[in-house]
């Protein structure tokens, strides 16, 4: 393995052998090519894998390279191990937080960050199996670790090999976007590649960026007893968000007591025997804040150079990514892409579309689109943040006047007996009609409340049909049912309600 993979893989403990042994096998030995590959997929990320084995299963010929570990980032550096601390420090916030419950603890509790992150890599190693190198060579898959090349039009080339093929696939990923900061390079930083490595805790973290990845790794590390600082050049956290939404996440970080510097502008980083120092300006006033360890999580950048896409006319940019139509085709007829590497939408579940996208336009010349898809997402701060179809004011650029119609969860049942009043569900119409726009849930739980509204969007069921679904009294998921009621009380105009009051009458 290079210096950079073991980096990444740091400590070498039995839980980390355990993964390398199934994502980038050491004694791993290459296939002899075949003579020709319907299919070559260059990455081994949710995208790749997907596609891969998706176009296997339906009898292709096809090859998959990795440079690096298979799995991609979900796996190694992404979904799988935050979401694996996510859950240690809401266990740390439920005991913190259960007084108003009844249950008092004897004591606070006690964290052990070795053990917080021992676990993670065990369950990410336990994992592993599923995006295995040895699984997908079972699948029927030729499996190259290596760095692929385009030779040209027809051929990439890995570890000395070439591939022949008909089609190809980028699905390169991305990585963490490095701040043109003076003086960070020599003071050092993480990123989500190397954050998950750590096995001594910082006592005092800065996360540079106040979006979705610097917010849920924030909270977490706050949580599990770091002192934390966010730095974010935007006035809110999370400005991408429903104002509403993004309010409620950054007045929970505020009662958590997570310091929040925004509208900053970092200006140099220092290293000295007291720490790394963040010096960085608020509406032109100099301020600064000495730290253990700099987090950065401030943007993704796409990987495409090495891959040499100037030999094959593949029209790319180095902050955007790979160029690609509708269908996901490149600016070559016979390369495609999928993922980071080429979409806005930077979310594993993104990936796994685009891919099965992919497997019908290059093996069966379908015409299927990345705009025909419902994608839904959620930030898995506590509470979450979940969305799916346009945001109100993306509804109105769009032309379409809307309605919309909130029910907050203090008014829910369920969330009232939880405790987790704070949050509602919003969804927007077209004036007019039942057709749902789009969605935002925020609560506890609001990933797992999503998809009953992408479910409809998806499927045309207006917001009006939602309302006659009879959901479990009492969950928190009624708040939809009950949003859907309020829909529809507006459909009872005055003279409606008059004609109903006689009948009524009527029939006394």
């Amino acid at each position: 393995m290079t210096e950079s993979q073991k980096q990444l893989v740091a400590p070498w403990d039995e839980h980390n052998q355990t993964l390398v042994s199934h994502v980038h096998p050491t004694d791993w030995a290459n296939p002899e090519p075949a003579e020709k590959y319907n299919l070559v997929v260059i990455g081994a990320g949710t995208a790749g894998l997907v596609t891969a084995a998706g176009a296997a299963g339906l009898g292709a010929k096809v090859a998959l390279i990795e440079q690096h570990l298979m799995g991609g980032d979900c796996l190694n550096v992404g979904c799988v191990p935050s979401k694996t601390i996510i859950r240690s420090s809401r266990a740390v916030a439920d005991q913190n937080n259960a007084s108003p419950l009844g249950v008092h603890p004897t004591s606070p509790p006690q964290v052990d960050f070795v053990s917080v992150m021992a676990r993670m890599r065990k369950l990410r190693a336990q994992i592993s199996p599923n995006d295995s190198a040895q699984r997908f060579k079972n699948l029927g898959v030729d499996v190259f670790l290596g760095a692929g090349r385009f030779k040209n039009d027809k051929e990439i080339e890995v570890d000395g090999k070439i591939l022949k093929f008909k089609k190809a696939v980028i699905a390169s990923g991305a990585r963490a976007l490095e701040p043109l900061v003076p003086g960070l390079s020599e003071a050092g930083f993480l990123t989500n590649e190397t954050v998950f490595s750590l096995t001594e805790q910082p006592k005092r973290l800065a996360v540079i960026g106040g979006g979705p990845i610097g917010c849920e790794l924030a909270q977490s590390f706050h949580r599990l007893g770091s002192e934390v600082t966010v730095l974010h050049k935007n006035a809110h956290l999370l400005d991408r968000e429903d104002q509403e939404a993004a309010d409620i996440i950054q007045k929970a970080f505020i009662k958590e007591k997570i310091n929040l510097a925004l509208n900053v502008t970092i200006t140099r980083v220092e290293k000295n025997a007291s720490g790394k120092t963040i010096h960085y300006t608020i509406d032109g006033k100099s301020q600064s804040v000495v730290v253990d360890e700099i987090l950065i999580g401030a943007g993704r950048a796409p990987n495409v150079e090495n891959l040499n896409l100037d030999a094959v006319h593949v029209r790319y940019d180095k902050r955007t990514g790979v160029k690609v139509n509708d269908h996901l085709k490149t600016t070559n007829p016979n390369i495609y892409a999928a993922g980071d590497v080429c979409m806005n939408w930077k979310f594993t579940h993104a990936a796994d579309a685009a891919a099965r996208i992919v497997i019908q336009n290059t093996l069966f010349c379908g015409r299927k689109k990345l705009s025909s898809l419902v994608m839904p997402w959620c930030t898995y701060t506590d509470p979450e943040i979940a969305h799916v179809g346009l945001y109100e004011r993306d509804a109105h650029k769009a032309g379409f006047d809307t309605q919309t119609f909130v029910t907050h969860l203090k008014d829910v049942d369920r969330a009232i007996t939880d405790g987790e009043t704070d949050g509602f569900v919003k969804i927007h119409v077209k004036k007019g009609s039942d057709k749902i726009l789009g969605a935002t849930v925020v609560s506890k739980h609001a990933g797992d409340m999503i998809s009953e509204l992408t479910l409809a969007i998806t499927a045309g069921v207006g917001l009006g049909k939602i309302s006659g679904v009879i959901h479990p009294y009492p969950t928190q998921a009624e708040a939809i049912k009950r949003t859907a009621d309020a829909f529809n009380r507006t459909r009872l105009t005055p003279k409606v309600k008059k004609v109903f009051s006689s009948f009524l009458k009527w029939t006394r």
